[in-house]
């Protein structure tokens, strides 16, 4: 099932989720439901605060090339265990924040670790466009945006743009 994405500022993105303790049937159905919401959007991950769930818990697929087979990946308590020294800069947006991109420094390389939808421990070295989308979702969990990279004057820019798409919306 599609659910809504919230659209920034809105508090619960704001907020650091809680760890998920058990993995239950009413999670993986969660986590169903956001991979359906991000492949719609369409997206490449998507943080469970964005959909104004509290928890820790991503999905993402990184895969763009039409004819390469899709990788959709779920994430329960993900955790950056190791990070490169080097950056990688990438031009990020964010379902919460559509039509909106800036160009934000990341590490080039992560390791990060996370409990897979059948509560086993996982953990897998990412680079390039995954290793920037990981921490991207991750941030999602710790209250963090993208925009929260970026100098003031321009956070504030894209705030007022997107107060002004949230009246439009509750108008239309």
């Amino acid at each position: 099932m599609k659910r809504a994405i919230l659209i920034h500022p809105d508090p619960r993105l704001k907020k650091v989720c809680a760890p998920v303790a058990d993995i239950s049937d009413e999670l993986r159905a969660l986590a169903d439901d956001m991979l359906e919401t991000m492949y719609d959007a369409p997206g490449i991950g998507l943080a469970a605060p964005q959909i104004g769930v509290l928890d820790r818990l991503i999905v993402l697929d990184c895969v763009k090339e039409e004819s390469a087979p899709a990788r959709p990946l779920v994430m329960f308590n993900p955790r950056v265990v190791a990070a490169s020294d080097e950056t990688n800069v990438y031009e990020e947006g964010c379902l919460s924040i559509p039509e909106q991109y800036a160009e934000v420094t990341r590490p080039k390389v992560v390791d990060v670790e996370w409990i897979d939808r059948d509560g086993k421990l996982q953990s897998e070295t990412f680079d390039g466009l995954w290793a920037t989308c990981v921490q991207h979702e991750i941030d999602h969990l710790d209250g963090k945006l993208f925009i929260d990279y970026l100098k003031p004057l321009k956070r504030q820019m894209i705030t007022r743009k997107m107060q002004k798409l949230k009246r439009e919306r509750a108008r239309a």
